[in-house]
C-alpha cells in the first residue's frame, strides 16, 4: 500500500509502475532552486524512501532550457556569514543527504550548472540529451566552488573537475563530453530523453527491491572506503538485501522460464 504523494508547487510528483518521476518545475527561471523548491524536495524524498511502491526514480527539469541552473540569487547571502553556522541550501537537494537509498536516474535537459551538481552528484545513473550542457559559473561571479566540485570528484577525473570549476561560465561541457569522461552514462535526442531515462529506471524497478538497495548501498560506501576495508564489510553488505523474501522473489523469477528482454548499449 502506497503512501500519499506530497502537496508541492515547485516539484511536480508523478508515479506509475514503481517508477516516481519528479520534475523541477520553475522553468521560467531555469528550474534554479529557491527555499519552496528545497521544502517541496524534502517532502519528495521523505515519500519516495517511505513509499514501499517507488523502486525507482526519474529525476528531470520542466521545459527545454534547462535541467537546473542552481541556486536562485535570492538564497545568496547579502552579508559575510559565519563558516561554522551557515548551512549551505544546496546540501539539503540531493537524495542521498536525505536518506533515499532507491535508484535515482537523472533526465538532464539543457543546461545543468553551479547547484544543479548537489543533485546530479547523487544520482545513481545520468542520461542527457544530446543538447545538454554543464558546467559551473561560481568563481565567474565571485563566488568559490566548493560543494559541487567535491561531488563530481567520485564522478569525473580530477583535471575536467578543476576545468570545469576554474574556468567558470567561459565553457560548456557536451552531452557527448560528459559522456566520455564519465559523468554522463548515455545521450540521447532531445525528444527520446524522457524514453531514454524511464527505460532504465523500469528495468531497475523490474529487479526485487531489496537487492537492488543493499547494492545501491554497499557501491556507495565503498567509493568512501579503502577497497580492503569494503571487502571486510561485504558479508554485512551481503546480509542487508538477502532475506528469505528477496531469495523467493528471485527464485519465482528464475524458475518460471522467463527472462527479462535485453538490449545491448
Amino acid at each position: 500500500m502506497g503512501t500519499t504523494p506530497p502537496a508541492t508547487t515547485a516539484v511536480r510528483y508523478g508515479q506509475a509502475d514503481g517508477v516516481a518521476e519528479v520534475t523541477l518545475d520553475r522553468p521560467d527561471v531555469g528550474n534554479a532552486f529557491d527555499a519552496t523548491m528545497l521544502d517541496d524536495l524534502d517532502a519528495v524524498w521523505r515519500h519516495v524512501r517511505a513509499d514501499p511502491e517507488v523502486r525507482a526514480v526519474v529525476l528531470t527539469g520542466a521545459g527545454e532550457r534547462a535541467f537546473c541552473t542552481g541556486i536562485d540569487r535570492s538564497l545568496i547571502p547579502e552579508e559575510e556569514f559565519d563558516p561554522y553556522t551557515y548551512d549551505d541550501p544546496g546540501r539539503r537537494l540531493g537524495p542521498k543527504s536525505q536518506g533515499v537509498w532507491k535508484p535515482v536516474v537523472a533526465a538532464v535537459n539543457g543546461m545543468a550548472c553551479g547547484g544543479a551538481f548537489y543533485l546530479l552528484g547523487e544520482c545513481d545513473v545520468i542520461v542527457a540529451s544530446r543538447t545538454a550542457t554543464f558546467f559551473d559559473p561560481h568563481v565567474t561571479f565571485g563566488m568559490t566552488a566548493v560543494f559541487e566540485p567535491l561531488l563530481l570528484l567520485a564522478r569525473m577525473p580530477f583535471g575536467e573537475v578543476l576545468r570545469m570549476a576554474l574556468v567558470g561560465a567561459a565553457e560548456r561541457m557536451s552531452a557527448e563530453h560528459a559522456r566520455s569522461v564519465g559523468l554522463v552514462s548515455e545521450v540521447a535526442e532531445p525528444d527520446e530523453l524522457a524514453e531514454a531515462a524511464h527505460r532504465v529506471a523500469a528495468a531497475i524497478a523490474a529487479q526485487p527491491a531489496a537487492a537492488v538497495q543493499a547494492t545501491l548501498r554497499t557501491v556507495w560506501a565503498a567509493r568512501d572506503l579503502a577497497p580492503r576495508q569494503a571487502s571486510d564489510l561485504g558479508n554485512l553488505f551481503l546480509k542487508l538485501g538477502t532475506s528469505a523474501e528477496a531469495l523467493a522473489e528471485g527464485n519465482r523469477q528464475f524458475t518460471s522460464g522467463r527472462r527479462q528482454e535485453w538490449r545491448l548499449r
